[in-house]
């Protein structure tokens, strides 16, 4: 989440007069204008950082709903989070993101997975455990009790996609049942939970 920090405005420079010891004091000088002055570059840079406020919400953050359990424990069902649109445009989709895509056989509905491999990697599954590149993957993320046991044959994730599954394994559909996913059906990177309140925090 993007904040701004909003400056508060300098006072104007004070304008100083010389005087002789006989003279009448100075005018005070139009103190309302000057105060007049203040609150309106208050009320600009206010404007100014509400209007930035929502392009960034708009142009790089969406907020999202999770529905559905297959990312427990770190998601549950009806969690409110905002996904980074723009982060994909100049970086790379690494392993361990996690990661919003349009569904590949239904492009209409939209689905939240973890990335476990990238182009060229080579993957197997062997009752549950994931081998990645001809290693077992450690996955901290997977608590014991969504682990299964079902197996997968050897792939190489083919150029521009990505495979995917859900955190909660047992009852997950995901890249072990419709494929590997194209780089261009992944538009978001879940980055931040704000509801509810207990389980604010990063997406890791």
């Amino acid at each position: 989440m993007a904040t701004l920090q909003n400056d508060s405005p300098e006072p104007g420079p004070t304008e100083m007069q010389q005087t002789d010891a006989n003279a009448p004091g100075p005018n005070p000088g139009p103190v309302p204008a000057r105060k007049g002055a203040g609150l309106g570059l208050w009320v600009r840079d206010l404007f100014v950082s509400a209007a930035a406020s929502v392009l960034i919400i708009t142009f790089l953050y969406q907020p999202v709903r999770v529905e559905g359990t297959s990312m427990l424990p770190r998601l549950e069902d009806r969690d409110r989070l905002f996904i980074n649109k723009f982060v994909y445009h100049v970086a790379a989709i690494e392993r361990g993101d996690v990661v919003v895509f349009h569904y590949p056989r239904d492009p209409e509905k939209s689905y939240i997975k973890r990335v476990i491999a990238v182009p060229g990697d080579r993957l197997w599954i062997d009752r549950g455990v994931v081998w990645l590149n001809g290693r077992a993957l450690r996955e901290g993320y997977v608590p014991e009790q969504y682990r299964d046991t079902r197996s997968m044959a050897e792939l190489i994730v083919p150029p521009d996609c990505y495979f995917m599954m859900g955190d909660h394994r047992s009852i997950s559909s995901d890249s072990r049942e419709f494929g590997p996913v194209e780089r261009a059906l992944v538009y978001g990177k879940a980055v931040f939970i704000y509801w509810p309140a207990k389980d604010a925090g990063v997406v890791h």
